[in-house]
């Protein structure tokens, strides 16, 4: 049994119904005194409610009561059909009175029971979401075909588990189990913080990046000072490279550092445009 889409149309002779909407309307519907081809389905609820539905056998090219496969249209409003409340169903179940309903592979089922067994289809695609999402059944990616077949079966098994401790009656609380919580050991967050390290900075020129070592850190308890480390020696000869214009012995003193020795000149014209600067106005 699958659901159809109401304006899903076929191949069919212009004067008969080329889609499940067309079939439905098809059929004759005059109030629910006079129901017309319509029938009644009473719907019982799990909370205790019920509604009252209207089905029929509508035909659509090969779809029929009499034909291997059925077109049952199922709605509250058979004057409406709205979209949210109408249901249009293939299903391969004979009709009671088709000629093939005695000797067919599946037992004949009326509306009403087309009409239950489709209104199963919310706790089917709920089950299959706690299967997929939370029992892990949708994890069978990369497997043999025995392992997809043992994996699908201890999830089923964990889910007729999940399913009979729900509906299960709650028994007596047991005083003698165990804590799943004991209270051992200190808890988090409790224990102490380590102190934050404190950063080393190397000493000696900062034009080429090296690592600092801990024996040549700057002391924190007052004591001498580790040796200075020297800028490595450059194999560029000294004429290809010009001095820097101040020392940095220590990285302290790096924000002391001059700025660069030049500005740009960006001429505004008498109405406070900018234009392109002219290299003889700098």
């Amino acid at each position: 049994m699958v659901a159809l889409k109401p304006r899903n149309g076929i191949w069919a002779p212009a004067g008969q119904p080329h889609t499940p909407i067309e079939a439905a309307h098809a059929l004759t519907w005059h109030d629910a005194k006079r129901p017309g081809d319509w029938t009644s389905v009473e719907r019982h609820f799990r909370d205790g409610h019920t509604e009252t539905w209207w089905a029929d056998d509508a035909r659509l090219g090969g779809y029929g009561p009499d034909s291997p496969c059925r077109l049952v249209v199922a709605t509250t409003n058979p004057a409406q059909l709205s979209e949210k409340a109408t249901w249009y169903l293939a299903t391969n179940l004979p009709h009671p009175g088709a000629p093939h309903a005695a000797t067919g592979p599946h037992p004949p089922a009326d509306l009403a029971e087309i009409v239950r067994l489709y209104g199963l289809r919310p706790w089917i695609e709920q089950s299959y979401k706690q299967v997929k999402d939370e029992l892990g059944w949708a994890d069978f990616q990369v497997r043999s075909a025995r392992a997809i077949r043992r994996h699908q079966t201890l999830v089923n098994c964990a889910f007729s588990f999940c399913w009979d401790q729900w509906f299960a009656p709650p028994g007596p609380l047991d005083a003698t189990a165990p804590d799943s919580c004991p209270d051992e050991g200190p808890k988090k967050g409790t224990g102490p913080i380590p102190p934050a390290p404190t950063a080393l900075l190397t000493q000696g020129l900062t034009i080429h990046p090296f690592l600092a070592h801990p024996s040549r850190s700057p002391p924190t308890d007052g004591g001498k000072p580790g040796p200075t480390r020297t800028h490595p020696p450059s194999s560029r000869p000294s004429s290809t490279r010009s001095p820097p214009d101040t020392a940095l012995t220590s990285t302290a003193g790096f924000n002391q550092l001059p700025l660069p020795r030049f500005r740009a000149c960006i001429p505004v014209g008498p109405a406070g445009e900018s234009r392109a600067p002219e290299p003889a106005a700098c």
